[in-house]
């Protein structure tokens, strides 16, 4: 008996969406474009480096250590750096049609913050862990929380868990 190809679900007329790792790469590409043209605009120079880690795009400006442009795009507490980051992601979603969880990184500004805030979670939950007595952390942004969860939860004794509303939400620590 001859074998047929099969139509997709579908119907003929769908297009194969790109998915995984795959996909992955082509949001940090359709991100990495509308950040160099925004570049371009405000005539600034860095260079775009584009990466996949932990199931999600990561999309890095980088340029001199001093460069004081990069730092007017990182702003105050990295706010201009969020703001940008969701503009991309919004030009990956008009563009891909799919909501991305693409991460942007100007300057080292979120990697330097990262090992900040493991530094603090590690700290908070080993005085936790002596004392006794739950910590309450200053509000933090998603991604800022999210460090600190995962640095707490590898100190055996204790717990973290967010509270509040946003933009007011922190983390609090408590021993187990």
């Amino acid at each position: 008996m001859p074998t047929t190809a099969k139509e997709p679900a579908e119907g003929p007329d769908v297009q194969d969406k790109p998915s995984g790792e795959s996909l992955l790469i082509q949001e940090g590409d359709v991100a990495g474009d509308y950040l160099e043209r925004l570049l371009d605009i405000l005539d600034y120079d860095g260079d775009i480096d584009l990466d996949v880690e932990g199931g999600r795009a990561i999309v890095s400006i980088e340029g001199a250590e001093d460069d004081a442009d990069l730092q007017k795009l990182v702003g105050d507490k990295g706010s201009v750096l969020e703001s940008l980051q969701e503009l991309a992601r919004l030009a990956v979603q008009q563009q891909l049609g799919s909501r991305s969880r693409l991460m942007l990184d100007i300057a080292g500004w979120r990697r330097h913050r990262r090992d900040e805030l493991t530094e603090l979670g590690l700290e908070t939950a080993q005085e936790v862990k002596t004392s006794g007595e739950s910590a309450r952390l200053r509000p933090m942004t998603p991604f800022e929380r999210k460090v600190v969860h995962d640095a707490v939860a590898t100190v055996k004794g204790v717990v973290s868990e967010s509270e509040g509303e946003e933009p007011r939400r922190q983390v609090v620590v408590h021993k187990k």
